[in-house]
Formats: C-alpha cells, structure tokens, sequence
C-alpha cells in the first residue's frame, strides 16, 4: 500500500513541471496577444489620424476653390460696374490666376475617390463656361464696350450657373462628411476590439494565475502527505528517512514562497516566470537528492518516469524557461533604461566635441587596440551647446557600432567630422566596415531591429537609443550605406540646445 502511494507520488512530480511550464506559457500567451493588439491599435490610430488630416484638407481645398471662383465673379461685377476702378481687375486677375492651382490641388487630393472625380468633371464644365464669360466681359471693358458687357451680363445667367456651381461644392462637402463618419465608426470599432483583447488576456492571465496556486497548494499538500508515508517506511532507514524529511522541508518552503510570488506578484508575469525558475530548481536539486536517496535504499519505489523526470525532464526545461527569461529581462531592462534616459532632466552645457571624442577614444583604447582600429577626427568640429551625456551616448554608440560592425577584409577605420548649416550643425561619424543594406537603413533604427548577419552580440537597442537621444535633443539622424562600402551616420542638432520640456 505505502509503495503504491509512493509510486503515485513519484509519477505526480513528473507532471508537476509539465503542468507548471504549460501555465507559464499561457500567461506568455496572453501577454503577447494584448501586445499585437496593442499595436494593431496604433497601427489603427495612425491610419485613421491620417484619413481624417486628409479629409480636412479635401475640405480646406474645396473651400478655397470656392472662395476663388466667388472671388472672381464678385470683382468681375465690380470692374463691370467701376471700370475706372484698378483694384478690381488686379484681384479678379488674381482669383483667375490662382484657380486653375487649386481646381489642380483638389483633383489630386480626390483621385482615389470616383464620387468626387465625378463632381470634379461636372464642376470643370460648369467652370469653363463661366470662366470664358468672365474673359470676354473683361477683355469687353478692358476695350471701352462697358455697354456691350452689361448687356451681355445680364443675358449669360451667371447666378444660375453660380447656384450649379454651389450646389457641386455642398456635394463634394457631403460626400467628406459622410467619409469622415464612417471612418470615425471604424475607429470605434477598434478601438472596443482591443478592450475586449485585453479584457480576455486579463481573465485568461487570472485564471493561469489561480489554476497555478491550486496545483502548488495541491502540491504542497502531496509532499507533506508523502513525508509522512517515508518515515514510516524501515526504522532501519531513520537516519536517511530524517534527512529525506528535512530536504522535504526545505522544498515546502520553496513551494511555499512560490505560491506567495503566485498570487501577490501578478502583476509582473516575468518576474513570476523567473521566481518559478527559481523555486523550482531548487526543488529539483532537493528532488535530486531523494531520488538518488531512494534508488540507494528502496529502489522499488522509483519508477523510470520518476527517475526521468527528475533528472532529465525538469533540468532541460528549467534551463530552456531560465534562458527564454534571461533573454526577455535584457529586453525589458533595455526598453526601462531607453524609459530612464526619456524622464532624466537635459542639462545644456557649452560642450567641446573634439574634446568629447578624444575621451571617447582614450575610454575604448582597449578595444581599439584589440581591432586594430583607428578613430580620426576629420577637420574642425563645430561649437554646441547641448547636454552633454546625451551627445555622448549618441557618439560612443555610433564609433562602438562602427567598431563591432567591421569588415573582416580590412583594418577598420572611423572617422568623425562636422559643420554647421544656418542655425544647426551636423556630425557624421563614417566606417569603411561591412555595411548595411539600403533596404534596412530605417529597420536598423527600429528597436529590437538588426540588420545583416547576426554574429554579435547585442539586442537591437543601440541605434534606437541613439535616435531617441537625438529626436529628445531636437535633432535627427540619417544613414548611408551599402553592403561592403562601410556606412555614414548622419547627425542634426539644433546649436544651441532649448528646454521646453518639464522636469
């Protein structure tokens, strides 16, 4: 009976890593599909953001053809009226001029929309005839017939043809309305999708998390229940059964503080992945222990799913959780130190940037040496003032970047110049190293984004950091490459650095 337990026992903690990783992976389920749809939204938002922009300009651009074609039919009637009168005719020659740019404007806003093509050609017929009328009357007063032109104004119905003209414009106006109703339904379609994404990997996150606690409880419950059936064993066996138990002891403990980080630290899955890393290969090795303690002494309580699990199953997949958290921690300590650099104070300061350099080169000496590398300072850089941690984390990036990225064909060499354009100057720092893709210039600068063969170590942060920086300081970056030729790095920094920003 007591070997029948023990061997349940035995088969249960096989499963309990299994049951635990399967959990696990769960929660990282959930975490993932709130982050896609995270930044589906984004994606939504900015699509959006840019119909409505484009929605407003079709409508500014509709307006200012109206205002023109009114414009010139207002100071045709009063040059009509006043030919004496210089003014009019300068601003009916200026609405005449302009109009043709903004009929031209309008199109081009609306070709992806047949509606408004369709009201554009009608509205350019309309036009035409007006627009040949009004060049006849002015050229008609501009030669002394004022009689002939009143006469023939009064005949050409011009209002009418103005009300046709009107009534395409309400259209047209009508017909973005409608646009931009309907990508406001859109957006709030969305934008409840992504609640209930969200809502769905919460309850799914609890319910890993309360499934979790049960089986440790449950677990918990099985070791103590086993220690108990271990010293009632052999008396013969007191010795090993009061070491088994105080190994036991030590892993209820574990299991114990597990349970703690399970139900207060939710909040923080990673942390609970890698507190549950932990834990349980400190279970394992106390695990280890009983079961050689076991095989030595009652080897017909072990059975080869016990012996497997404890020492095959349970490490590999320790180690495969512990490396797959490790990665993800780098990544997350990445993501708070580019959070950190965007919540520290900018402090502008007159900065020597050939000084700045000359201290970047004598902090890589070492590493210089070992490449064979050489970093030269080409002319005179130009005077800032900016902050000065952040020019020299943008700087030490790039020469690191061109360091770690050289060509095995040849020494590397780095060069840093600069000047000054209006009220900005400029810093490049080029490599004659492997190169970059054209294709990847932008991705390089997206986080978590690299290029080319991946045979250095890193995580993709570094020129993402470097852009931040620059963007946070007023300034961009720009890249130029191909593959083989080496790569320049562009920088743009305002000369003297403006806080607008709170501390």
């Amino acid at each position: 009976m007591v070997a029948e337990k023990g061997q349940g026992f035995a088969v249960g903690e096989g499963r309990i890593g299994r049951v635990l990783i399967a959990f696990m992976a769960v929660g990282f389920v959930a975490l993932i599909a709130a982050g896609i749809a995270a930044a589906w939204m984004t994606r939504e938002f900015s699509r959006h953001s840019a119909a409505v922009s484009h929605t407003y300009e079709v409508e500014l651009a509709i307006a200012d053809m109206r205002r023109l074609i009114e414009q010139g039919e207002t100071t045709r009637r009063g040059y009509i009226l006043a030919p004496e009168t210089p003014g009019f005719l300068q601003a009916y020659r200026e609405a005449a001029n302009a109009l043709p740019r903004s009929a031209k404007r309008l199109r081009q806003l609306t070709y992806d929309n047949p509606k408004q093509q369709a009201n554009i050609t009608r509205l350019e017929g309309e036009l035409s005839q007006l627009l040949d009328l009004r060049a006849r009357s002015v050229d008609l007063v501009a030669n002394g017939e004022v009689a002939q032109a009143n006469a023939e104004f009064r005949e050409e119905m011009s209002a009418a043809r103005l009300r046709e003209i009107r009534d395409i414009f309400d259209t047209m106006s009508k017909e973005e309305r409608v646009l931009l109703i309907e990508r406001d339904r859109q957006q709030e379609r969305g934008i409840n999708l992504f609640y209930s994404v969200l809502t769905v990997a919460g309850l799914l996150l609890l319910a890993v998390a309360i499934a979790s606690l049960l089986v440790v409880v449950r677990y918990t419950s099985d070791l103590t229940q086993s220690r108990e059936q271990l010293q009632q064993l052999n008396e013969s066996l007191e010795a090993i059964v009061v070491d088994r138990t105080a190994d036991l002891s030590r892993a209820n403990d574990e299991i114990q503080r597990f349970a703690y980080i399970v139900s207060h630290d939710l909040r923080s899955p990673l942390v609970n992945v890698m507190g549950f890393t932990s834990e349980l290969e400190a279970a394992t090795t106390a695990l280890g222990a009983l079961v050689d303690s076991v095989e030595a002494e009652a080897p017909e309580l072990l059975t080869e799913d016990a012996r497997l699990a404890a020492r095959e199953d349970l490490p590999e997949s320790i180690n495969f959780i512990r490396t797959s958290t490790q990665k993800m921690d780098r990544l997350i300590n990445a993501i708070l130190a580019l959070s950190r650099q965007g919540r520290r104070v900018l402090a502008p300061e007159p900065l020597d940037l050939t000084r700045l350099v000359d201290s970047i080169r004598d902090s890589m000496a070492h590493k210089l040496d070992e490449t064979g590398a050489t970093l030269t300072i080409r002319g005179t850089l130009p005077s800032i003032v900016c902050d000065r941690v952040a020019v020299e984390q943008i700087l030490s990036n790039l020469i690191e970047n061109a360091v770690k990225y050289r060509s095995p064909d040849r020494p590397v060499e780095v060069d840093v110049s600069g000047g000054t354009v209006g009220d900005r100057i400029w810093i490049e720092v080029a490599d004659n190293g492997r190169g970059i893709d054209p294709r990847d210039h932008e991705r390089v600068f997206d986080l978590f984004r690299r290029s080319g063969t991946q045979d250095q170590p890193g995580e993709g942060i570094g020129l993402a950091h470097v852009r931040a920086l620059a963007y946070r300081l007023g300034g961009t970056i720009t890249l130029r490459s191909a593959l083989g030729e080496g790569a320049t790095f562009r920088v743009s920094l305002p000369k003297t650095l403006t806080l607008q920003e709170k501390p």
